[in-house]
């Protein structure tokens, strides 16, 4: 049952296997599809299995047929014997068997391979067992080798560690060795060096006593940083002897070579008293004559030169020494003392005597004694410092000791002199001197080789700037503020005509001497001119005689003698303090300088007044103020001074409410009198600024005011002063009656002035006659002083404006009055009062016809005619004294018919007067710019 059940399982089995089989080659889906080549090498297979060699194995190829054929030649065992037994296989039974045959066969055929390998693998593994073994014989060998060698590796370490420790310390004795040695040199030096310089062969001048000074200073460095050494003290003593030594031999050596040079200049080759004058005769010689001999020079520097280098170069390893040790700069000191004594020697009595001399040769001439002095110690300081420079090179305080020494016999000679000078002159001068000519040009250039001589110039400056400030006050009080002028001192006009006429004379002169070269005439005046279309035509201008212009440009008011003394006095005065004394000190001199010089100038006006004219006062005071405020116009300083006074009017306030308090004396209260007394009655500290350049234009705006108002009245006195008594009278009508300047019809209130005595028309026709006489007769002689004292159009035209201006205005105010008070035609007929027009014309024909000289030449009017349709004209003037250019100054006649007392005057004083004032002021530059010119230089 067992063989039948396993029967069918293997033919179960091999069902399955053939159906397996079957589906290798199915053509959907095949188990396992072979390729074209694969499928052609199983039909050849087939084809040799079945005996037919001929089929054909497709394309693939010669080479593959080669190789398949050579393949079939040598079958597997089960092939041949299957061959070879040309069994048959006809069932299913004997292809199984036959094929597990094959498959065996395959199988042992492919396992051969492998057995071969494991044959030759167990033949290495034999070898590796064997190299192994061996492997382990030579490590152990190794190891032994090593345990050896680091043995002996230990071994050589351990020497070489010693040697090298042995090295170390071989190098650090020796390093040791030397510092010792080096630190022993030190120490060891100090009996060598000592030794060496208590030799008496030993001399300064060697070149080793420089290496014996830079090795003291070594040991004596050394002993300094390093004090806690074994004896570092004691060997610093020693080397610091050793120094001190060294020094005593070049302090010496330096010694006797001043001590010589100074014996051959004091003592050369003859007696000491005939050196000595040998020596101030060259000395004079030197520095006083105009050049300087070779044997003066030889004399006194000549042989300090020749010992220079010697003692130089001493002094050169001193100095590249002090910032080694303070001994040094004692030695240098002293040796600077050494020599400066041994020049002070040679040079001090020589220059006291020379200066002395000097004085007496300059006796009476303090300004060359001066000069000549001062430059006599500018040479000296100037050598003596050179010369001190061939000794030193470092520069040193006592020099400058040494020259103000110098210097100050100087000051001790001139300063006598100086304190007795009593000219301003002389001392302005000398201040020159000192300021300009030493400090600024001789220690400007050289400042450090005049460094003493500026200290003690200085000195010297500052004694005559004091004695300055002093003769200045005494000069303002005696020759100014107590000037008495003498009787030609106030002889105005007088000296002014006399100084024209002979001006004119030597134009005259000169004019007939080059009459056969004639110029032609134009217009060159120097100060002004007016252009006027009514009063000058073009042709007028042009053919200008040249006596105006002699008399424009040369005009005595502005020669400088000609001023009035105290005025000359004063600007003289300023012009010399201004560069001499400080700006504070002259601020000061010049407010009292100004203030004398106007209450001068006002007391001789007055005084001319009384003796000539009021007019002439009054131009004599305006035009020496123009020449005050224009010739302190240079200084460019101020001229304001601060006051500080002590005001007590609370004082007297508090004392009367004390008075009035006094039950409140001793009130406990708030309201105490004493305590307010004491708070109420402290005086109060009060500052005025007082401007000397104001105080000039104030004196000028009054004195012009007055001039104006004057000059008014002397032209049209009586119709001012009727005008005036008819505003008076028209004031003080009763009540009821309306004012003159409100009345604008007929009636008993307009009749009132009408039937006043004083205003009958006989009377006011009587007053414009004499009016209009005075303007033909009286304004010729107004301009002829005006041109005579003031002697510039401009100033002159615009003095004029005002007062013309005032004639008008009184002419234009008195028809106003009669047109509203009443009166008749026939009134007014027999009054005759010409019109602004009429009196325009009058003033200007009276300028054209009254504008001659004293020759008879024709000189400059002061306008033209202004209409009442020309309210405002314009003046072109120019000066060649300015920039020469135009100067356009409107004029405005306003004239107001208000019912006020005094209108016409009030009006002109408040509006033109004042504004006239001003522009003369603004004039004054151009009326002295040449005078102011001459003083500044």
């Amino acid at each position: 049952m067992d063989n039948v059940a396993s029967l069918r399982a293997d033919n179960a089995n091999l069902r399955k296997i053939q159906s397996k089989l079957v589906q290798w080659e199915l053509k959907e889906n095949p188990l396992a599809p072979l390729s074209t080549g694969q499928t052609d090498f199983i039909n050849r297979l087939t084809d040799l299995v079945q005996g037919n060699n001929s089929a054909p194995i497709s394309a693939a190829g010669d080479t593959q047929d080669n190789a398949i054929n050579e393949t079939a030649v040598e079958l597997p065992a089960s092939l041949e014997s299957f061959k070879q037994s040309a069994c048959v296989i006809d069932t299913t039974q004997n292809f199984l068997s036959w094929y597990n045959s094959i498959d065996a066969e395959i199988l042992e055929h492919f396992d051969e391979a492998y057995l071969e390998y494991y044959e030759q693998l167990r033949s290495r593994a034999s070898e590796c067992d064997t190299m192994l073994q061996e492997i382990d014989e030579s490590l152990g060998s190794l190891r032994k080798l090593t345990q050896e060698f680091n043995f002996v590796s230990e071994k050589t370490s351990s020497l070489h560690q010693a040697s090298e420790s042995l090295l170390q310390d071989q190098t650090k004795l020796s390093d040791s060795g030397e510092e010792i040695r080096k630190r022993l040199k030190y120490f060891s030096q100090a009996e060598s060096i000592s030794q060496r310089l208590h030799n008496p062969t030993v001399s300064v001048s060697n070149e080793s006593f420089a290496d014996v000074l830079n090795t003291i200073d070594d040991c004596i460095e050394y002993m300094r940083v390093n004090p806690s050494f074994c004896e570092a003290s004691a060997y610093s003593v020693k080397y610091r002897t050793c120094l001190a030594k060294a020094a005593q031999m070049m302090k010496v050596y330096v010694t006797n070579i001043l001590a010589n040079a100074t014996a051959q200049v004091l003592s050369p080759k003859g007696g000491q008293g005939a050196a000595a004058n040998r020596s101030l005769e060259a000395l004079e010689q030197l520095k006083v004559g105009d050049r300087a001999t070779e044997a003066a020079f030889a004399l006194f520097y000549g042989k300090f030169q020749a010992s220079a280098p010697r003692v130089k170069r001493i002094t050169g390893l001193i100095e590249e020494r002090l910032d080694r040790s303070p001994d040094y700069e004692i030695l240098l000191g002293e040796l600077h003392q050494t020599y400066l004594t041994q020049r002070a020697t040679i040079m001090s009595g020589g220059v006291d005597q020379a200066i002395k001399e000097l004085a007496k040769k300059h006796k009476g001439d303090h300004c060359a004694l001066v000069r000549s002095a001062c430059a006599f110690m500018v040479h000296i300081c100037q050598d003596e410092h050179r010369l001190f420079y061939h000794f030193f090179a470092k520069p040193s305080d006592q020099l400058i000791g040494y020259m103000e020494g110098l210097c100050t016999i100087l000051y001790d000679i001139l300063r006598p002199y100086i304190i007795r000078i009593d000219h301003l002159e002389t001392l302005a001068e000398i201040c020159s001197i000192l300021k300009v000519e030493m400090l600024d040009e001789h220690v400007a250039y050289s400042p450090d080789s005049l460094e003493a001589f500026a200290k003690i110039v200085y000195q010297l400056l500052q004694d005559v700037q004091e004695r300055i400030g002093f003769r200045a006050q005494n000069y303002l009080e005696s020759d100014i503020r107590n000037y008495r002028p003498s009787a030609g001192d106030l002889a105005y006009p007088e000296k002014l005509e006399m100084m024209e006429s002979i001006a004119l004379s030597l134009q005259d002169n000169a004019a007939h001497h080059h009459h056969q070269h004639p110029v032609p005439l134009r217009r060159v005046d120097s100060r002004s001119s007016i252009v006027s279309g009514v009063s000058l035509t073009s042709q007028d201008t042009v053919n200008e005689p040249p006596a105006l212009r002699s008399r424009a440009s040369n005009s005595p008011a502005d020669m400088h003698g000609m001023w009035y003394p105290t005025v000359r006095r004063t600007l003289v005065c300023l012009s010399r303090l201004y560069r001499c004394i400080d700006k504070s000190i002259f601020q000061s001199l010049s407010q009292q300088a100004l203030a004398h010089c106007i209450h001068s100038v006002s007391s001789a006006a007055a005084e001319i007044a009384k003796n000539r004219t009021t007019i002439d006062g009054e131009l004599f005071e305006i035009k020496h103020l123009l020449i005050l405020r224009e010739q302190i116009a240079p200084f460019r300083v101020d001229f304001t001074a601060k006051e500080t006074s002590l005001d007590f009017s609370k004082v007297r306030t508090a004392a009367y409410e004390l008075l009035q308090k006094r039950k409140q004396l001793f009130s406990l209260g708030s309201n105490n009198a004493l305590l307010e007394f004491l708070l109420d009655g402290t005086p109060q500290v009060r500052e005025q600024l007082l401007d000397s350049r104001k105080d000039v234009d104030r004196q000028l705006k009054t004195v012009c005011e007055t001039f104006i108002t004057d000059a008014s009245r002397q032209l049209v006195g009586p119709v001012l002063t009727f005008i005036e008594t008819a505003q008076n009278h028209l004031r003080h009508q009763p009540a009821g009656k309306a004012p003159a300047g409100q009345q604008q019809g007929g009636g008993g209130s307009a009749m009132a002035l009408r039937l006043a005595p004083f205003a009958a028309p006989q009377q006011i026709s009587s007053i414009i006659q004499e009016c209009l006489r005075n303007i033909k007769t009286k304004l010729a002689g107004l301009q002829r002083s005006m041109q005579l004292y003031l002697s510039n159009k401009d100033t002159e035209f615009i003095l004029f404006r005002p007062i013309r201006n005032n004639i008008i205005g009184a002419f234009v105010k008195l028809e106003q009055i009669l047109m509203l008070n009443a009166y008749t035609k026939d009134d007014l007929t027999i009054v005759s009062c010409p019109s602004a027009e009429q009196i325009s014309v009058l003033l200007s024909s009276v300028n054209l016809s009254g504008s001659t000289g004293p020759g008879g030449e024709t000189t400059a009017a002061f306008g033209r005619p202004q209409t009442a349709a020309d309210p405002q004209r314009k003046i072109s003037t120019s000066s060649s004294v300015g920039s020469g250019h135009s100067v356009k100054a409107p004029i405005e006649k306003k004239v107001s018919f208000d019912s006020g007392a005094n209108m016409v005057v009030e009006i002109e004083r408040t509006e033109n007067v004042v504004t006239t004032a001003e522009e003369v002021v603004e004039h004054a530059k151009e009326v002295t710019a040449e005078v102011t010119a001459e003083v500044t230089e």
